[in-house]
C-alpha cells in the first residue's frame, strides 16, 4: 500500500499536511515525538478520511531517527510515495548563549534527518521512478537573520539542500520541492489571539492550512520551490537583494539592541 510519510504530523502545518493529503486518498504515516497525539491524529484520519493511518514515534533529534523510520516502514511492508520533511523547532537567542544540547537538537531536527530520510526514501523512489519529496525550509533562509542563527542557518542549508537534489532526482522522476513561508499562525509563535487575527488580516501570517494547500499544489506540478503568499514572494526577494551590511544600521536602532540584549 502506497503512503505519505509526515514529520511534525501531529499538530500545526504537518497536520495540515496529513489532512490534506489524506484528502487526495492518501494513506498516511504520522510521525512526530508526541506518541499520544499521533494517535489522536491517526485515529481522526482514518475515520474522516477512510484511509490507513500509522502512528509513529520518532524522536527526530536522534542520530539514528531516519534510520529507524525507514526500518518500521520496511517491517510494516509500505511504500512512501510521499516524504514530507515538516518537523522544525524555533529557538530565540544569541548562539552563544544556546547550549549545546538545544544546537546538536535543531540542527539534526533541520539537518541531519531530513537529509537521512531524503537518502533511504529517495533511493527507492528512484527505483521505482516516481515519487515526491517536500522540504520545509524558511523565508529566514534568504537573508542573516541575529538572534535565530541556528534556526536560519538551518533553513539556508534546506534551501540549498533541497534545490540541489531537484537537480539530482529529476531524472528519476522524483520531484523535490523546497517551501519557503514566512510566519505561519502555529504554536511556534507565542502571541495572544488579538494580535494573531491582526496579523492574519493584514496578510504578515498565513493559516497553515493555506500554507500546506499552496505547497502541495507547488510540490504535484514538480516545482523546485514554493513561497506561499505574494508578500512571502516580496519579502524573500527583498531579502535575497539586501546585501548583509544593511543589517548594520538596523542593529544600532535602540529598540533592537535592546531586544538583542535582552536573549
Amino acid at each position: 500500500m502506497n503512503y505519505a510519510l509526515i514529520t511534525g504530523a501531529s499538530s500545526g502545518i504537518g497536520l495540515c499536511y496529513a489532512e490534506e493529503l489524506a484528502l487526495r486518498g492518501y494513506n498516511i504515516i504520522v510521525v512526530s515525538n508526541q506518541a499520544q497525539q499521533n494517535e489522536i491524529v491517526a485515529k481522526q484520519l482514518r475515520e474522516r478520511f477512510a484511509v490507513e493511518a500509522i502512528a509513529l514515534y520518532a524522536d527526530l533529534t536522534e542520530p539514528d531517527a531516519a534510520q529507524m523510520i525507514f526500518r518500521s516502514c520496511e517491517e510494516l511492508g509500505v511504500v512512501v510515495d510521499v516524504l514530507i520533511n515538516n518537523a522544525g523547532m524555533l529557538l530565540f537567542g544569541h548562539m552563544t548563549n544556546t547550549s549545546e544540547q538545544q544546537l546538536q537538537r535543531i540542527i539534526a531536527l533541520h539537518c541531519t534527518t531530513p537529509t537521512m530520510l531524503c537518502r533511504l526514501f529517495g533511493e527507492q523512489m528512484c527505483r521505482r521512478g516516481m515519487g515526491h519529496i517536500l522540504l520545509m525550509s524558511s523565508i529566514t533562509a534568504w537573508t542573516p537573520y541575529p538572534t535565530i542563527s541556528h534556526y536560519a542557518s538551518t533553513k539556508a542549508y534546506l534551501k540549498n539542500f533541497g534545490e540541489s537534489i531537484w537537480w539530482e532526482m529529476r531524472r528519476c522522476g522524483v520531484k523535490v520541492t523546497t517551501v519557503f513561508p514566512s510566519a505561519v499562525d502555529t504554536p511556534f509563535y507565542n502571541l495572544d489571539e488579538k494580535l494573531r487575527r491582526r496579523l492574519l488580516w493584514w496578510g504578515v501570517m498565513m493559516k497553515p492550512e493555506d500554507v500546506a494547500r499552496r505547497a502541495l499544489k507547488a510540490m504535484f506540478k514538480g516545482r523546485r520551490k514554493c513561497l506561499p503568499g505574494v508578500l512571502t514572494a516580496i519579502e524573500a526577494g527583498l531579502c535575497a537583494a539586501l546585501p548583509g551590511w544593511m543589517l548594520r544600521p538596523v542593529l544600532k536602532i535602540p529598540q533592537v539592541r535592546k531586544i538583542l540584549e535582552s536573549v
